[in-house]
């Protein structure tokens, strides 16, 4: 009877274990410029250790279910990721034409850019304390769009380790300005995708030479644009997912940013 009881209790411990083990979407916001902006902070709450903090910009599409279920999965029980509104509250695109819209400023003026996701770093250190991040390990990571605006970040200067893009575009408007990079730099690349055509590539690789950058490259083969969105599975021409270039490319990630923060 004694093991019964034992046993039962055991279940009901383990299941009661496994409804508190959740991963928090928690709403963070801020104002600047007079406009509010809508984040999230993602993290496992069940792991109370100290993590990585990443800033994570999303495509074009913004701060969605999708870019939450992205967040989600990447930072799993490894990360806390601020899921970064680039745009402000109210605007959330739902198809191309506002989203083109929607980054159409930043790509105009790279200094929005700029100003928009150095923010989000500092809203992300202000959660050092109040989340469980170890503020001495901190990176970024983005998305299409997100890349554009992550790279942007570390141009700028910012304190981070590493910096990871998938998909994303590599110009910039002042190749100088990599001179300020701190991080290792990662970007993960569809060979095929016709929005970063190889001119696009040299001229970020001589960027990242001249300014003496830890940089690293990788072209997935037979893969375009979009390779990480699963809202592109089964689409034709330059926006389709990849689970295999996917996978590979996340595991990548998590490689580089683990050994970024090793001295």
């Amino acid at each position: 009877m004694r093991m019964r009881q034992w046993l039962f209790g055991s279940i009901v411990f383990a299941i009661a274990s496994v409804a508190q083990a959740a991963m928090v979407a928690k709403p963070v916001s801020w104002t600047q410029d007079g406009k509010t902006f809508d984040s999230v902070l993602v993290y496992d709450d069940a792991v109370k250790t100290q993590r990585p903090g990443l800033v994570m910009v999303p495509n074009w599409y913004g701060v969605n279910d999708m870019a939450i279920a992205k967040a989600k999965m990447i930072a799993g029980k490894d990360y806390v990721i601020l899921l970064t509104d680039m745009y402000g509250k109210g605007v959330r695109p739902t198809n191309d034409d506002e989203a083109g819209a929607a980054v159409k400023p930043f790509y105009a003026d790279r200094s929005l850019m700029k100003k928009h996701v150095t923010k989000a770093l500092e809203e992300l250190k202000a959660q050092v304390g109040k989340a469980p991040i170890d503020g001495t390990r901190l990176a970024a990571i983005g998305f299409c769009f997100g890349g554009s605006a992550v790279l942007d970040l570390v141009r700028s200067g910012a304190d981070i380790a590493t910096v990871v893009t998938f998909h994303g575009i590599l110009s910039t408007d002042d190749a100088t300005q990599a001179k300020n990079i701190k991080a290792k730099v990662l970007v993960l690349n569809g060979a095929d995708d016709s929005y970063v055509p190889n001119d696009q590539k040299a001229a970020f690789e001589k960027e990242m030479r001249d300014a003496k950058v830890d940089w690293t490259l990788v072209d997935y083969g037979n893969t375009v644009h979009c390779f990480t969105e699963k809202e592109a599975t089964g689409k034709a021409g330059n926006c389709r997912y990849d689970e295999r270039s996917a996978t590979r490319a996340y595991a990548l990630m998590h490689e580089f940013i683990a050994a970024g923060f090793k001295k």
